[in-house]
């Protein structure tokens, strides 16, 4: 048993459920691409990593979809 499964047990509350793994990535963008992410990112009040993982997550939606349609 964990220490915060510990601590849960003894104070009679459920464990809080764990985040996915994030694995780390090196991406190599061109400075003209990066600064418009980093733009776009900060207006949508984002991180950069936030923002692209947000980009990345609605292309592989949108890509999915158009798979079904097939």
């Amino acid at each position: 048993m964990t220490d915060p499964e510990r601590d849960a047990a003894e104070s009679g509350s459920a464990p809080r459920p764990r985040k996915p793994a994030r694995k780390p990535f090196l991406l190599r963008l061109p400075p003209d691409l990066l600064a418009d992410l980093r733009g776009w990112a900060d207006s949508d009040l984002r991180s950069l990593n936030a923002h692209i993982e947000f980009l990345l997550r609605q292309a592989v939606k949108r890509r999915r979809g158009s798979d079904e349609e097939k």
